[in-house]
């Protein structure tokens, strides 16, 4: 994997010490179906936060609720000190495009090159086709673009059409296009599971260095015990939408663990 390459403009959203994130009392329902039960947690800025818990737990529904994709019916979500529920559509719509989302499909455009996607990323910020294809993109995207490649270890495969490359490689090239979108906070839903177990190990990794060396907030869900313990900073566990763990990962163990993940 390639060193870290940070230029000062890749970062709008603030990257600061302390909770990047605060929830609080964050309940969602389907019906009659109580999906979330007053969730309190923070998220630190430079570090990695694992989210856990069996099937039906919660887990997609909380990321879901930080960025509005579902609206929750209570609670309180900050983000970099703002309010997410206060915010207007287009606010909102600017919001989401400073937040990265990576998703267990890649959502990328298959039959054009790895440096076109990443361009993307800035879709939200540039106007017009500046951003559609590498063709068509003034050289200071292009090349903020290809150091969000080179950040991902892919570089070398800037022109090939994404359609070519592995599974783990399309992860990576979708997170270089969040670090495109110069996100400050990027929620993973289960990132790895649909990759072999070295891409999906090179992939986590590379997200918790996000968190660790470039000082990006991550939270991720795992359903891999063993990632959850080596990527994360801190664990949340859920059980029927409820949060009944809240860990430092030094604090606990594979043994302390195993319930989240056999039910």
């Amino acid at each position: 994997m390639n060193a870290p390459v940070r230029p000062a403009e890749m970062t709008t959203v603030p990257v600061q010490a302390g909770a990047a994130l605060r929830v609080s009392g964050l309940v969602k329902a389907f019906g009659d179906n109580a999906v979330l039960r007053g969730l309190d947690f923070t998220a630190q800025a430079g570090a990695a936060t694992a989210l856990i818990g069996a099937n039906g737990s919660g887990k997609s529904t909380t990321l879901k609720c930080l960025i509005r994709l579902i609206e929750p019916d209570a609670g309180r979500i900050e983000v970099f000190g703002r309010d997410v529920a206060a915010l207007g559509t287009r606010d909102l719509r600017r919001f989401r495009s400073q937040v990265g989302m990576v998703w267990q499909k890649h959502n990328l455009v298959p039959r054009v090159s790895a440096l076109s996607n990443v361009l993307h990323g800035a879709l939200g910020r540039v106007h017009g086709p500046a951003a559609w294809f590498q063709a068509t993109a003034p050289a200071t995207l292009r090349d903020e673009a290809m150091t969000c490649l080179a950040r991902v270890g892919l570089a070398d495969k800037a022109l090939q059409r994404v359609d070519s490359l592995s599974g783990g490689q399309q992860q990576r090239v979708a997170i270089a296009r969040t670090l495109m979108q110069r996100a400050g906070l990027i929620l993973a839903d289960e990132p790895d599971a649909s990759l072999d177990p070295q891409s999906g190990e090179e992939v986590m990794r590379l997200l918790a260095d996000l968190a660790r060396v470039d000082g990006l907030t991550v939270v991720f869900i795992s359903h891999r015990m063993e990632h959850t313990l080596a990527f994360s900073d801190r664990i949340l566990g859920l059980q029927k939408g409820r949060l009944v763990m809240d860990k430092a990962t030094t604090t606990t163990d594979a043994a302390e663990l195993r319930r989240f993940f056999e039910e």
